[in-house]
């Protein structure tokens, strides 16, 4: 039986439904090859060349596939139709064995049976320009990210981190937090200027219409709003001498056309706008409904095509089926006479559909008793918006007015529905503008040189205002328009910068405190790196390298060294030399800002490493048992403890002490003194000899004071009350009741120690260090 591989255990048993037991069909979970995650995984010395590792927790998935190869007469790599898909079957490629060459690869836009049987029709070999163009973005990424993550660590000092590392950087992500940071500042600085709205009401002299509202927008040519209650009191005062006569009155039809299908951008613009979904939000259900979702009725159903897209075009097939229900559902006139076809913006990959419904037989009703009500809405949102894209433009009567008085013009507009159009299925999101008058009504019907009565003038004063705040719809909107990242990354990065760098009222974005320290730091430091202009190029860059037109190695390396450079001159940034001498060297110190505060350094590094903390730390009364220096409080993951202050020339680190009695558990088979339960540096539960360091023995399990009848090591008891030999070769092992595990004894006579005196560790603790 063939075997199809695909990422994702929904996508796999959508498919499996399909293809009714002909072929076995698994799922890889995603990636499992990647960079590792602790290291570079970067030669830059050679080529830039990746350094791939098997993905961590990934060991069964791999040994499963790897299995089920090895029984498949062929095997189809199945993977998402983008870079990233490539990659992941590209992996998929090398870690099961398969032919390099070989026609291993199907790809499909949507998860259907016609798609599904035609794909397997079309198999081709890997596109290794697509794989190229991920592999540079993965290893730009990878450098960028781990370089600006570990600068902003080591030289911005995070409040709130506890001590972790938790400041990151990226080439796609430090860009979108300056745009948010710029707005805010924009804001913070923003002066309003007060301005007067005046509006009219208006009728004709023989009052055969209705009165309309006209609004001042002009004087002369120029537009022209009062600035103060005195200025629109001389204007008013101008108008009362004046006549209101019509100069100019436009009427006509106007047409709207609907808007193109979704792409990912749009889609998550609209998802914000109507729904109040965030971007990752909106992305996680679009995976949904287009790998499939078990239903209520026992289906597992597909519901969309691929969503991550910045094409608007659609397949022939799938306009015809549009037209044809539009037909038949809303009447002929509904259906234009030509299919409407869509231009994608300039730089748009075009190798996939628009986002759309895979069956327009699947309506909102019906999907409506399928889904969950977030599914639906996002599926009813794609569904309306595709059907109106293959609709008729709506048509309007529309009517634009000038009226003028001494000089100062009014304007007025109503515009009134002809035909519906895809306005019958969708409508888009309005703005709002206090600064207009536009009616739902047409204007009276009236010819230019009119006079017009004066029925009422309103005055109320305003402000400006100053920019709005990023929402995740108008940011994704700015991202897109200048260009920085790719539609299928927006989400992504949202996600990022709200883990530290942005919280939210409502849904406005604010940066938080440490943003603009990362902000300035890394717009000082790193010219190109936050310019929106090359931010953008690059992702050019990315485009011919899928089109094969250039090296991806090449890219990387024509940044890398200018980057690299920037580093260097990042390392400093901050610092100030002191009068200060160096104790060891003589030469003057730095002041630096580091991760805990301020200190100062040796500006004869790396010569000499000398650092001294200029933050205030508590002093203990206990003296280091090395080197004799009072030992300091430092904090920790896992709470307080003391440390030598001599660090990194002693680096002895001792337990806080405590008013509580130690947790004491077992019998040291060394010396017979009882152990302490102690925890390490990441909480680990150990067990050690209260006579350390003089008895330096120490267990993960319980000691219970004997040694072992058959190799002499010392016999501990676990968790689950058996009775062990803890050396690693020997396998002496006696089974028990854990209820009637027997209670170790303590060692007779044992006093608990002084607590004046805490138990030592040092860095070569191996326990501790775990």
């Amino acid at each position: 039986m063939d075997l199809i591989i695909v990422e994702s255990p929904s996508k796999a048993k959508t498919i499996s439904k399909y293809l009714k037991g002909q072929y076995r069909v698994d799922a890889s979970a995603g990636h499992i090859r990647d960079l590792p995650v602790h290291t570079l995984g970067v030669d830059v010395k050679n080529n830039y060349e990746p350094k791939y590792v098997n993905s961590e927790g990934k060991e069964d998935v791999i040994r499963r596939l790897v299995d089920a190869t090895k029984k498949a007469d062929r095997v189809y790599l199945a993977t998402d139709p983008d870079r990233e898909g490539e990659a992941i079957a590209w992996h998929l490629q090398t870690v099961l064995g398969l032919d390099e060459n070989g026609d291993n690869r199907i790809e499909f836009n949507e998860v259907s049976k016609s798609a599904i049987e035609a794909a397997l029709k079309a198999p081709r070999k890997i596109n290794y320009s697509l794989v190229d163009a991920q592999q540079a973005r993965r290893v730009l990424d990878r450098l960028v990210g781990y370089k600006l993550s570990t600068l902003l660590n080591h030289k911005i000092e995070d409040k709130n981190g506890n001590g972790k590392r938790t400041l990151s950087g990226g080439r796609v992500q430090s860009v979108a937090l300056r745009l948010i940071v710029e707005r805010e500042r924009e804001i913070t600085a923003f002066k309003p200027q007060e301005y007067w709205n005046l509006t009219a009401e208006l009728q004709d002299l023989r009052k055969e219409y209705a009165p309309f509202k006209a609004m001042l927008e002009k004087k002369g040519t120029r537009k022209y709003k009062p600035s103060s209650k005195a200025e629109t009191d001389e204007v008013l005062s101008v108008l009362s001498n004046g006549k209101f006569v019509l100069s100019k009155a436009k009427r006509a039809v106007v047409k709207a056309h609907a808007p193109a299908p979704f792409t990912t951008s749009s889609l998550q613009q609209d998802a914000s706008t109507k729904l109040g979904f965030t971007a990752p939000e909106t992305m996680t259900l679009a995976q949904h409904l287009y790998e499939g979702i078990a239903t209520e009725n026992g289906d597992h159903i597909a519901f969309i095509t691929y969503m991550r897209t910045d094409s608007v075009r659609v397949s022939k097939e799938a306009q015809a089926k549009a037209l044809a229900r539009i037909r038949a559902v809303y009447g002929e006139e509904y259906a234009p006479e030509k299919p409407s076809y869509y231009a994608s913006k300039k730089g748009a990959q075009d190798a996939h559909e628009a986002i759309r419904p895979i069956d327009l037989e699947m309506t909102p009703e019906k999907a409506k008793k399928l889904l969950d009500k977030k599914h639906y809405s996002l599926y009813r949102l794609v569904y309306e918006r595709f059907m109106a894209s293959q609709m008729s433009e709506a048509r309007y009567n529309s009517m634009q007015m000038e009226i003028d008085n001494s000089g100062y013009i009014f304007k007025a507009s109503g515009k009134v529905l002809l035909f519906a159009g895809f306005t019958a299925v969708y409508q888009e999101a309005k703005k709002d503008d206090e600064d207009e008058i536009s009616s739902a009504k047409l204007l009276p019907d009236l010819k230019e040189g009119d006079i017009l009565n004066l029925v009422s003038m309103n005055q109320e004063q305003k402000f400006t205002k100053p920019p709005m705040r990023y929402t995740d719809a108008s940011l994704v909107k700015t991202m897109e328009e200048k260009g920085i990242g790719r539609p299928s990354t927006y989400a992504t990065i949202i996600s990022k910068l709200m883990q530290k760098y942005v919280k939210k009222d409502g849904k406005y974005m604010i940066p938080t405190p440490i943003s603009y320290n990362v902000v300035d730091m890394l717009t000082s430091c790193f010219i190109d790196v936050m310019d929106v202009g090359f931010t953008a190029g690059m992702e050019t860059k990315l485009d011919d390298i899928e089109e094969g037109g250039i090296e991806w190695q090449k890219v990387i390396g024509d940044f890398y060294p200018g980057f690299e450079k920037n580093l260097r001159t990042a390392s400093a940034y901050g610092d100030t030399l002191t009068q200060e001498v160096c104790g060891k060297c003589g030469h003057f110190m730095l002041r630096r800002m580091g991760k805990f505060g301020k200190y100062l350094a040796c500006s004869n590094y790396p010569e000499c490493q000398n650092i001294v903390s200029e933050t205030k730390e508590e002093i203990s009364a206990i003296r280091c048992p090395k080197c004799g220096e009072n030992m300091v409080v430092k904090s920790g993951k896992f709470g307080r403890f003391l440390a030598c202050p001599s660090y990194p020339d002693c680096k002895s680190t001792m337990s806080m002490p405590t008013d509580e009695e130690p947790k004491l558990a077992g019998k040291c088979p060394e010396c017979g003194n009882a152990m302490s339960v102690r925890k390490s540096k990441k909480g680990k539960v150990y067990y050690s000899c209260l006579n350390y360091p003089e008895c330096k023995f120490m267990s993960w399990d319980i000691p219970t004071g004997e040694k072992c009848p058959e190799c002499g090591e010392a016999l501990v008891q676990t968790a689950r009350g058996n009775i062990k030999c803890s050396g690693k070769d020997c396998s002496y092992k006696i089974k028990t009741d854990k209820k009637a595990a027997p209670q170790i004894e303590m060692a007779d006579g044992f006093d608990a120690p002084d607590l004046e005196e805490p138990v030592f560790y040092d860095y070569e603790d191996p326990y501790f260090n775990e």
